[in-house]
């Protein structure tokens, strides 16, 4: 709910009434603004009247007018005044002149109903702040519509725009608009358009509600806008937009106001309460009181109030139902016609409202409180007494005092404070004092919802269920699901399914088709997680293929196979003929096992078995050899013999069997009488010793059993029949194959925004069978559910894997398929992180360039994406060539470098490409190419400010002077002392291509003069002068003396030391002490003069004085003492001045400073000085060319302390010459000059130019 809004601040101090005019005559409207400035603007309905001759605007000062001349009814109409926020409606009715009416009544007769009243109003609008538009009467003061306050609420201030409230007419449209930067923010900010308190109108959607969303990459700006289309007058009330982004929240209030289409001509203001609405609301409908009417004829006509035009001055309605009581008001209602009598009574009530002063209450709530979930908030209120009990109300309902609501009362305030606010918390407070109260609305504000465990890849088959699961941080949230970024709810197929268990919520998808393939984003307001989904075609999976099969005559054969799929059926083929069950085949499907069954096999039985399963393209394969024995009778001895079709070590004879199988050797054998066997294995006998193997002799057999057959059992075994008739030998070449081993080395070998490419080497062992491709799995580091990549056996040893997730790590395995099946996993590969390479370093330029090197600079590029930054490449390729070479082994981390080592003259070309682990970007190149040349520049010395006077330093002190300069190729650098070279042992001086520098570790005396610095290239030079001061402490003064002694007085006098420590002495500290104690004291600090007098003596006492002498420095090291001492008599003793000669003070004046010749830059102020010394205080003019310039007002001249100055304004060339200063007192005069040189400013082109 929105605060109410505070009573609006009229721009007006005097408002235009309505008025009545004949017609062709004027009228004239007045207003009057507090703002003498404030701009006004006139309407006709609502559109902008503009000055013309039918209407004279005027404006004067802060009062303004509107004159309507020649009137006809055409004029009869709403005007208004608008002045800032403030709109004032008032209106005109042109009446016709006195012979109208007859006109009128002779033409016609009049209809007593059908022309309105003549007191036209706005129809009323009821604004969501509770401003009502009142009709005004004919001399009533006018309505006034203002802009309600700003009740926004600002939190974090996420919004850089905000809406704005806003009118609206019915059936027009109008757009609300919120802007939001979000260069500080860390995801994109969610935004909410609520109506009222809760209504989200983001469901709203539709014919007359449109929300749009625009973001500008420049500025970084969303623009979110609500777009009313062709309003109702029930979309009027308060709106709030509120925003989120993370942690931060921002909320703004606003109001629509719906006005009702204004109508050509005025309207009786009692007609907007004439219902004609047939929604079937509760406030409107057909309400048709003619049966009233009628039956009222009789008094309508004895009363005269029949509804017609009339001259007789309007009833103000509102007046006479305010004063009535209400049990006249249907009365007063049926006599003017008003029969919306709900409406009525509203607006009614709420004129009736008046604005009272509280007296239980010094301080209300405030309109609206927000508070988070969980957090505590203390309402207060101020009462009047102190003693007065206050009620306090949540919802209409009384609050009792617990742990959670605590009742506080201190002096005048009282204070209901809440723990521990819950949703249930948010709700409308009321405190009751007496018949007074106060309301208040409690916003609770719930804490972003977290996601604790997010949602992981899944990877199932067409028609299997998919749940997808997260966990959020708090029971109850509701959270947003969508797919590829569409939002997915409860349809009427069930589609999808969403549960609730607790802090787990689950998206349940039954039989999952193709189309649900995609990526799936759960929301909430405080994250989101996403994970794909994939769904493949259940492929069928031979767990046990058919064998090859000998048999002999009326034994049994078995064809067995299994498939993954129980539900599986299928067809058997013989030589391509469909087998039919009869009498001796048996075709059997129990679960996933598949058998076809011959009994008493016959020599027609032998043929090639085939097993097809329903719905999937492929088939099982097996042969039948019928075995025929054919055993002579001889009464005598046989030798034994081995029947097989196929013995020996060639390809045909070798028998594979998997591994984990049971392998079994049937071995016809004859021979009379029966003969022995034995099997051998690489001239080894095999036994039954191994529980693994069995060998069993029968009538006309030997069988050799191994159980789960191992890759240890391949080779060539050996069976051997013995009788005493002889014997026979067979070879048998057992193979075992089994499934491979895992691939070797999976390692990446780059990554794209969504891809990665990854290699790996075959297995070690491929089983005995030749490796048929590979199968490839993903999963994120974080997670344990590894996702297929690929169903069908992807033949190559490198893969692209594509639909990741940038900047989301990943893991990668690998699985070697043969004939027999799947090998292992191998292990995994690095953790690698899908990002994309950056776009192109931008701003590539050239910065200097010299014979053999070039030196480059470049800014980093606009978007580096979810990896860092490892580095830039530099290349360079001569013109016309496409070879482009490495400037530097490896990558820089630096946005600059220089490439050395470049052929001198070569035209060359250069471009920048940035690094990641995606590797390189789009490369940068420069415009044009370069040629390796470098470019002669002019010395120039660059002397520094501070440098350009005199540089003072103490002995002792360290100097290091550093003098940038420029030009190219290297310039010589030369140091010079007053004229002679510079000696290492006297300075350092050390040099760069830019700059020089010269040092003194220590500075002495004979280190002060002038130095002189040349920069040269060839044959021009350039030049600069550096002044160095070493200053010392000063000696002591020379000669101090007592020169009188009088009641308490000493006079003093000494002379300057005779070192001043190379600077001026600044003065003298002078000290006494009595000779008794010998406690110095300070008599005079800073004193300038070579004498003083010594006062405030103690009478008895015997003195002597010592003083210092006083540079920039410091004091003298040593003092100079009195050598003899100065008694103060004691009183009575009369003191006898000597008699002396005054003193002639005068002198002449004299410069002690001289003007110094300058060169300045014209346009800068410049100034000249000097100081000089003279008594009396000598006249100064300043002279220009021996023109006195003493009135000019370019000119300012300044005196203090003897130091003159004189101040050029912003000097021109034609300021330029020679300026003298001239001293002038009663014992002469002294002048000074110098020179002035005013050079012209250079242009940024001619700097530009001498740089290159």
């Amino acid at each position: 709910m929105p605060e109410p809004a505070k009573k609006a601040v009229s721009a007006f101090t005097k408002k235009p009434k309505t008025q009545e005019a004949e017609e062709g005559s004027s009228v004239v409207f007045e207003a009057e603004t507090e703002k003498p400035d404030a701009k006004v603007k006139w309407q006709c309905n609502s559109k902008d009247i503009t000055s013309s001759d039918k209407c004279v605007i005027i404006a004067d000062g802060n009062k303004h007018s509107l004159t309507i001349t020649a009137l006809t009814k055409e004029d009869t109409n709403a005007y208004a005044v608008i002045a800032g926020g403030s709109k004032v409606k008032f209106e005109l009715k042109v009446i016709p002149k006195p012979d109208a009416p007859v006109e009128a009544l002779a033409n016609g007769p009049a209809e007593p109903s059908v022309e309105p009243e003549q007191t036209p109003a706005e129809p009323p609008v009821e604004a969501p702040t509770g401003e009502h538009v009142a009709a005004p009467a004919p001399d009533a003061p006018p309505a006034e519509e203002a802009q309600p306050p700003d009740t926004r609420q600002d939190l974090t201030g996420l919004f850089t725009e905000r809406p704005q409230s806003g009118d609206v007419t019915v059936g027009e449209n109008i757009t609300f608009v919120a802007k939001v930067n979000a260069e500080s923010l860390l995801k994109k900010p969610t935004i909410k358009w609520i109506k009222g308190k809760w209504m989200d109108l983001a469901s709203k959607s539709g014919k007359h509600l449109q929300l749009k969303e625009t973001y500008d990459r420049n500025t970084k700006v969303y623009t979110f806008e609500m777009q009313v289309i062709a309003a109702k007058a029930n979309f009027a009330g308060a709106y709030r937009c509120e925003v989120t982004s993370r942690d931060k929240f921002d909320s703004c209030n606003f109001d629509l106001a719906v006005h009702e289409a204004c109508a050509a001509e005025g309207l009786d203001i009692r007609a907007a309460f004439r219902r004609t609405s047939t929604d079937g609301k509760e406030d409107s409908g057909e309400l048709d009181f003619s049966t009233l009417l009628k039956k009222s004829s009789s008094f309508l006509k004895s009363s005269n109030r029949a509804v017609q035009v009339s001259s007789e001055p309007d009833v103000d309605v509102w007046d006479i139902l305010s004063r009535a009581p209400s049990s006249e008001f249907e009365k007063i209602a049926f006599q003017h016609g008003i029969t919306d009598l709900r409406g009525m009574l509203k607006r009614l009530k709420k004129m009736k409202k008046e604005e009272k002063k509280s007296e239980a209450f010094l301080k209300k709530l405030d309109p609206a409180y927000q508070v988070s979930k969980g957090q505590k908030i203390k309402l207060a209120i101020e009462v009047a007494n102190p003693d007065v009990e206050v009620k306090w109300l949540k919802n209409g309902q009384a609050i009792q005092p617990t742990g959670r609501y605590i009742f506080e009362s201190v002096g005048n305030m009282r204070y209901l404070t809440i723990n521990h606010c819950s949703l249930a918390d948010d709700a409308a407070y009321c405190c009751v004092v007496g018949e007074e109260k106060c309301t208040t609305e409690l916003f609770v504000k719930e804490p972003p919802i977290l996601i604790v465990k997010n949602l992981e890849d899944q990877m199932v088959m067409k028609g299997e269920r998919v749940e997808l699961e997260c966990e959020v941080s708090e029971e109850g949230a509701n959270v947003k699901w969508e797919k590829d970024g569409v939002e997915l709810t409860r349809d009427e197929s069930f589609k999808y399914r969403f549960k609730k268990d607790g802090c787990k919520h689950v998206l349940i998808i039954n039989e999952a088709t193709k189309e649900d393939c995609g990526h799936y984003k759960v929301k909430t307001n405080g994250g989101e997680s996403m994970a794909e989904l994939l769904v493949q075609e259940k492929e069928l999976e031979v767990y046990q293929s058919i064998a090859d099969l000998s048999v002999k005559a009326k034994d049994q054969a078995v064809f067995k196979c299994e498939v993954s799929d129980e539900n599986v059926r299928g067809t058997w083929y013989k030589n391509g003929v469909e087998v039919k069950p009869d009498a001796r085949v048996n075709i059997t499907h129990i679960g996933r096992i598949h058998k076809l069954t011959i009994d008493e096999v016959k020599p027609e039985d032998e043929g090639d078995y085939t097993f097809v399963p329903d719905g999937h393209a492929f088939n099982l394969s097996a042969k039948l050899n019928f075995l025929e024995v054919k055993i002579d009778f001889v009464p005598r001895q046989d030798p034994p013999k081995i029947h097989l079709d196929c013995m020996g070590r060639t390809a045909e004879s070798t028998i594979v069997v998997v591994a984990g199988n049971k392998l079994r050797l049937d071995v016809p054998i004859t021979g009379d009488p029966a003969p022995t066997v034995v099997w051998t294995k690489a001239e080894k006998v095999v036994t039954d010793g191994d529980g693994r193997v069995h060998v069993e002799t029968t009538k006309g057999h030997c069988i050799f059993t191994i159980e789960g057959a191992e890759r240890q059992d391949e080779g060539i075994y050996s069976v051997v029949v013995r009788n005493p008739a002889g014997e026979d030998t067979a070879d048998i070449n057992v193979k075992v194959v089994e499934v491979p081993d895992p691939p070797q080395a999976v390692k990446i070998l780059s990554v794209g925004e969504d891809s990665c490419v990854v290699q790996w080497d075959p297995p070690l062992f491929d089983g005995g069978k030749p490796i048929i491709g590979y199968v490839l799995e993903r999963k994120k580091t974080k997670s344990y559910r590894w996702m297929r990549l690929n169903f069908d056996p992807y033949p190559e040893t490198t893969y692209e894997a594509k639909r990741m997730i940038e900047g989301v790590p990943y893991e990668m395995r690998v699985y070697a398929v043969n004939g027999i099946g799947m090998s292992r996993h191998s292990p995994a590969s690095q953790p690698f992180v899908p990002v994309a390479p950056t776009s192109e370093p931008i701003g590539l330029c050239v910065e200097d360039i010299s014979d053999t090197s070039i030196s480059l600079k470049w800014r980093p590029p606009e978007r580096i994406g979810s990896s860092e930054l490892e580095g830039y490449g530099v290349e360079y390729c001569k013109e016309g060539t496409d070879e482009w070479i490495p400037a530097i082994q490896g990558l820089t981390d630096r946005t600059s470098m220089v490439v050395r080592g470049l052929p001198t003259g070569d035209k060359l070309q250069f471009r920048v490409r940035a690094y990641n682990m995606a590797g390189p970007s789009a490369p940068t190149t420069l415009a044009q190419p370069v040629t390796i040349r470098e470019i002669m520049q002019r010395p120039k010395i660059w002397l520094p400010r501070n440098l350009r006077q005199t540089l003072i330093k103490k002995v002792g002190d360290t100097v290091n002077l550093v003098i940038p300069f420029q030009g190219k190729p290297r310039p010589k650098v030369t140091w010079s002392k007053d004229g002679e070279p510079l000696s290492p042992t006297f300075a350092s001086v050390r040099n760069s291509e830019v700059d020089t520098i010269l040092f003194i570790r220590k500075t002495d005396r004979k280190h002060s003069g002038k130095y002189d610095l040349q920069v040269e290239i060839e044959n021009v030079e350039d030049t600069a002068s550096i002044t160095l001061q070493i200053v010392d402490l000063p000696g002591p003064p020379e000669g101090l003396k007592i020169v009188d002694v009088w009641g308490f007085n000493v006079a003093l006098e000494w002379k300057p030391p005779k070192d001043n420590g190379n600077c001026e002495i600044t003065g003298y500290c002078i000290q006494k002490a009595d000779k008794k104690t010998m406690e110095w004291f300070t008599v005079y600090d800073q004193y300038r003069r070579t004498n003083c007098v010594a006062s405030d003596l103690i009478m008895g006492n015997e003195y002597v004085f010592r003083a210092y002498a006083v540079n920039l420095v410091g004091l003298s090291p040593d003092p100079c003492n009195t050598k003899d001492s100065a008694y103060i008599q004691k009183t009575g003793i009369a003191y006898k001045p000597p008699s002396h000669k005054d003193h002639d003070f005068s002198e002449a004046p004299k410069f002690t400073h001289p003007l110094v010749s300058r060169s300045v830059i014209a346009g800068y102020n410049a100034t000249l000085s000097c100081s000089v010394r003279g008594i009396p205080k000598p006249k100064v003019t300043w002279y220009k060319n021996k023109m006195d310039i003493s009135n000019e007002a370019k000119y300012r001249m300044l005196s203090k302390q003897g130091v003159l100055t004189l101040e050029i304004r912003k000097p021109c060339l034609f300021d330029g010459g020679v300026y003298m200063c001239k001293a002038v007192n009663d014992s002469g005069e002294d002048i000074v000059e110098c020179k002035l040189e005013v050079r012209p400013q250079i242009a940024k082109e001619e700097k530009k130019e001498d740089k290159k």
